[in-house]
C-alpha cells in the first residue's frame, strides 16, 4: 500500500544494512568499565589473599616446626604405629575439611543444588587432604630417598573410612553450616598427618639434612592446600557475592 511505503524502507533498511557505530562508544565504555571493574576486584582480592597469607604464614612455619620436633622424638616409632596414626590423624582432617569447605559454600550459596554442594564439599575436601597430607610428603620421602617411602592414599587405601567421613561433614555442613574450626587446628592437624605419613617411610636414622627437608615439606604440605580450602576459598565466594 503507498501508505506504508515509508514503514517498508525503514523494515528493508534495517534487514539489509548493519547498524552504523554509533553504539560503539558505549558499547567501548561498557565493556570498558566492565574490564576495569574486574581487573579491579580482582587485584583487590589478591591482596586479600596475600595479606591473609602472610598473616597466617607465621603459624604454618610454627606448626613445621612442631613437625620437626616431633619427629624427633618419634624417629624411631614403629612403622605400623605410624600407619595407625596417620589413619587417625587423615580422617579427622577430610572430615573437619569437608565440613568448613561445604558450610563456605552454603553459607554463601543458599541457593546452590545439592548436587553442587556434594561435589565442592567432597573433592574440595578430598583432593586438599590427599595433597596435604599423601602427595607432598610422598615426594619428601621420593626425594631423601627414604628406604620405607610409599604412597598411601586414604580415600583408596580406606575407601570405606575416608570417604562416608567426607560425606559425613558435607551432611553436617548442609544442616548446620559452620566455618569456625580454627585455622589453628587445621594447620597442626594437617602437619601432624603428614608428618606421620613421612615418619612411616623412615626406616633408619635421620640426619640434620633430612630434617631441613622434612621441615620444608611440611612446610608447604601446609601454607598451600590448607590456606586454600581456609582463605582463598572464601575469599574467592565473597568475591562473587
Amino acid at each position: 500500500m503507498p501508505g506504508n511505503s515509508g514503514t517498508n524502507r525503514s523494515v528493508r533498511y534495517r534487514l539489509f544494512h548493519k547498524p552504523r557505530l554509533a553504539s560503539a562508544p558505549y558499547l567501548r565504555y561498557s565493556g570498558g568499565g566492565f574490564i576495569r571493574k574486574n581487573l579491579v576486584m580482582r587485584k583487590n582480592m589478591i591482596s586479600r589473599i596475600a595479606q591473609e597469607l602472610k598473616h597466617h604464614a607465621p603459624f604454618t612455619l610454627f606448626g613445621a616446626l612442631t613437625g620437626v620436633v616431633m619427629m624427633v622424638i618419634f624417629q624411631h616409632i614403629p612403622q605400623h604405629i605410624a600407619y595407625n596414626t596417620f589413619y587417625i590423624l587423615h580422617p579427622i582432617h577430610v572430615l573437619l575439611s569437608a565440613l568448613v569447605t561445604a558450610s563456605i559454600y552454603r553459607t554463601y550459596r543458599r541457593d546452590g543444588s545439592l548436587p553442587a554442594l556434594l561435589a565442592i564439599g567432597f573433592f574440595g575436601s578430598i583432593g586438599i587432604a590427599t595433597i596435604s597430607d599423601s602427595l607432598i610428603p610422598y615426594f619428601g620421602e621420593f626425594l631423601l630417598n627414604m628406604p620405607n617411602r610409599g604412597l598411601h592414599i586414604g580415600f583408596i587405601e580406606k575407601w570405606w573410612l575416608i570417604n562416608p567421613l567426607a560425606l559425613l561433614g558435607i551432611a553436617i555442613a548442609y544442616v548446620r553450616p559452620s566455618t569456625k574450626f580454627p585455622h589453628a587446628g587445621h594447620v597442626l592437624l594437617s602437619t601432624w598427618a603428614s608428618l606421620f605419613h613421612i615418619l612411616m617411610a623412615v626406616g633408619g636414622p635421620i640426619n640434620w639434612l633430612s630434617y631441613l627437608v622434612v621441615f620444608v615439606f611440611l612446610f608447604i604440605a601446609v601454607v598451600i592446600p590448607c590456606c586454600v580450602s581456609d582463605i582463598v576459598f572464601p575469599l574467592l565466594f565473597v568475591g562473587k557475592k
